[in-house]
């Protein structure tokens, strides 16, 4: 009998030969962990710390009441994390995920805390909102990985350009200074920081080599940084006034209430970031090399949902997955999800200590938005890379992109569409380019390859072959879901 070679099976479900050394379960050394890892933070902090601010303006809150919120999202964002990278059994996609607070559910944060009464007398209806949509969501985690088969290459790529294109909108608001309306914005004391920060990264993957180029974004803010504190641009004054030690008390807010429309409200918003969030489990999927079934979508979802629950238990808001930490792995390649895991770590430990947190705070904007110039870029090559594997000669799948990509464009370039739509939900959907992307890409997609009409001429055997064969992804995605039950993924064929 032939010697049959031993296989290992990793916690991800997938199976790679003895002596293998796959990068996702690369366990890195303690020090690499922790830069590694703080390289992570720094990519997603300023988003982390955005999200609560604006749901603490939007419905009346003040003083220590926004520190509470900002240090309950550093905390759960690193416990989000930690169940996406290491998991829990049947929870967690087993990857380099990275979570964060959705800025998708904003305006629905923001209503349904204003119409509960506004300020601190809100809070328990904001927060018990979104307990139940993040166990409703953990619920039904199943339903949504029947839609795989509905997110071929051709989609997912889709999304992720969108997404990446959109974002770039947010990293120029950063290279002018953060906000528009100052007078200072967009001065060459800002454009110059970012440009600092930004010649500084592609130096470094230029010049440098092994590790040092894998943290090209952490020096490069480290340098842009350390230019604006030379220049006299960096406020560190904070740093002084903030305590070594605090975090709210779970349900520091009395306990929560749940409203029905309030409810329904952050399940809707659930729905949307569950959609916006598989493709870009897909995107993760492809930059480490993993096949992302249905079953990986499933425990992916199951931990957004409980992330979420246990989220509005700590005083914070609902999670999703960041992109521009995606689009970090693809520009450092470093795969691992345990370094992922210790950037979890430490955002936990920035939400505990405000002191460490003021420190990340104090880098000016433009500086963090020289470095997502890159990141979010990246995100859309990544996006362009998934579609190469879609059939882009068929007409209709060139339509489904170019329509997709242009709608998802619109709030981006105007957000004023937004203000014209009437109700919150109308409001909400024109507001996010990325969302109005993602549907427009979804539903051409079961318009022009799932949708059959009942009257539309049978096309001959010969052209009948051809269809069949356009998209590779719906042939990926038909024998993935069939392989899922089985609980063994089935390799696309080349």
């Amino acid at each position: 009998m032939p010697h049959r070679k031993a296989h290992d099976r990793d916690d991800h479900g997938d199976d790679h030969p003895a002596g293998d050394r796959d990068p996702v379960e690369a366990v890195p050394s303690a020090w690499r962990l922790a830069v590694y890892g703080l390289q992570h933070v720094l990519a997603f902090y300023a988003g982390a710390v955005v999200m609560p601010l604006l749901v603490a303006e939007g419905i009346g809150l003040s003083g220590d009441d926004i520190g509470r919120l900002v240090n309950a999202s550093l905390l759960t964002c690193g416990i989000a994390t930690l169940l996406q990278s290491v998991g829990l059994p049947g929870v967690g996609i087993r990857l380099p995920v990275v979570q964060g607070t959705s800025t998708t559910a904003v305006p629905s944060l923001v209503s349904v805390g204003l119409a509960a009464g506004g300020a601190q007398a809100g809070l328990p209806t904001v927060f018990g909102a979104v307990i139940a949509a993040g166990l409703a969501l953990f619920v039904i985690a199943p339903v949504f990985s029947r839609l795989v088969r509905y997110f071929p290459p051709l989609v997912t790529g889709t999304i992720v350009t969108i997404v990446g294109i959109t974002l770039l909108a947010v990293a120029a608001r950063q290279v002018g200074g953060g906000d528009p309306a100052a007078a200072s914005f967009g001065s060459p004391a800002h454009l110059g920081l970012a440009a600092v920060t930004l010649v500084a990264i592609l130096l470094l993957n230029k010049l440098s080599r092994g590790f040092l180029a894998t943290v090209a974004v952490l020096a490069g803010l480290a340098i842009g940084t350390g230019v604006a504190a030379l220049t006299g641009r960096t406020d560190f004054s904070r740093i002084g006034d903030s305590a070594w030690l605090g975090v709210a008390a779970p349900l520091h807010y009395g306990m929560p209430r749940f409203d029905a429309v309030a409810v329904l409200s952050l399940f809707l918003v659930m729905v949307i970031i569950a959609v916006e969030s598989i493709g870009q489990f897909f995107a993760v999927g492809r930059i480490v090399g993993r096949e992302v079934s249905g079953r990986h979508v499933i425990r992916a979802l199951r931990a957004d949902g409980l992330a979420t629950a246990a989220a509005g238990a700590l005083n914070s808001f609902p999670s999703t997955v960041y992109s521009q930490n995606i689009g970090l792995i693809q520009l450092t390649r470093v795969k691992s999800r345990w370094i992922v895991a210790a950037g979890g770590v430490i955002m936990m430990v920035l939400g505990l200590v405000p002191k460490v947190g003021a420190v990340v705070a104090s880098m000016p904007t433009s500086v963090l938005g020289g470095a997502t110039i890159v990141l979010f870029s990246t995100i859309a090559v990544v996006g362009v890379q998934i579609l190469g594997q879609a059939d882009l000669s068929d007409q209709r799948n060139t339509i489904l992109v170019a329509a997709s990509v242009g709608v998802g464009f619109l709030p981006t370039a105007f957000p004023q569409f937004a203000e014209q739509m009437p109700g919150r939900h109308l409001h909400a959907l024109f507001e996010s380019g990325i969302i109005l992307g993602t549907l427009t890409a979804v539903l051409l997609n079961l318009f022009f390859h799932h949708l059959r009409l009942p009257r539309s001429p049978r096309p001959p055997r010969r052209q009948k072959k051809a269809a069949r064969s356009i998209d590779r992804s719906e042939h990926y995605m038909q024998h993935e879901e069939r392989s899922a039950s089985t609980d063994t993924p089935v390799n696309e064929a080349p």
